[in-house]
């Protein structure tokens, strides 16, 4: 079979895609169309692995009683990181939005299995983190599938992982990655919610290569 060919219009729309990737915190209620999450996942696993391990693990949050679990314990770690911040960077992290349980229509937590036997461990003998690179590299994928479809994702880091590894009642050699959001953004914009804020912003793309 021939490789296919990208051309220039191709392309052009691919870095749109990544330009207007966002991190979405604000999402309408209109449920998803049935299939649609399986649909995604199977693209996510389209994504490279080490060893074609494929040690991404999938959880499909749908039960309240999780949910709620999940929430109080960001509610928790995020009174915590408020407390941390100094006093300047404080009001204006207290102003951030920085999760969107009470709207997205659908939940997910990702873990890292290291323990899997697929890929014969090729890989990953000196460097057993690759698991984790590996199942970023699949959300990442996801997350650029989702925005084709017109939904934005939502990734909330701000979490004690054990706390929700028991909340979730999964293995416990599973790591946990992150727990997403996922809906139509009740909002569209091609700069990130942190930088309109002036929270940060993004580097020259230049300042990060560094030769020798």
């Amino acid at each position: 079979m021939a490789a296919p060919s990208f051309d220039a219009a191709f392309q052009a729309k691919f870095l749109d895609l990544i330009a207007w990737r966002r991190d979405v915190r604000e999402f309408r209620p209109d449920p998803l169309p049935d299939g649609l999450f399986e649909r995604l996942v199977a693209t996510a696993s389209l994504a490279p692995s080490v060893g074609l391990s494929q040690p991404w693990r999938f959880v499909l949050v749908e039960d309240p009683v999780r949910r709620a679990a999940v929430r109080d314990d960001f509610a928790r770690c995020n009174a915590d990181a408020l407390s941390a911040q100094a006093d300047e960077r404080g009001g204006l992290y207290a102003r951030l939005k920085l999760a969107g349980f009470d709207q997205a229509p659908l939940q997910f937590a990702v873990f890292a299995d290291r323990t899997t036997g697929q890929g014969h461990f090729l890989g990953r003998r000196t460097m057993p983190e690759m698991a984790e690179y590996s199942t970023v590299a699949a959300i990442h994928t996801l997350w650029l599938a989702a925005r084709t479809e017109g939904l934005g994702l939502g990734w909330v880091s701000i979490l004690d992982p054990d706390t929700v590894t028991r909340a979730l009642e999964v293995p416990p050699e599973w790591r946990f990655i992150g727990y997403f959001c996922l809906g139509y953004p009740s909002r569209e914009d091609d700069v990130p919610a942190l930088e309109r804020l002036a929270w940060e912003r993004r580097r020259d793309a230049a300042g990060f290569i560094l030769r020798r």
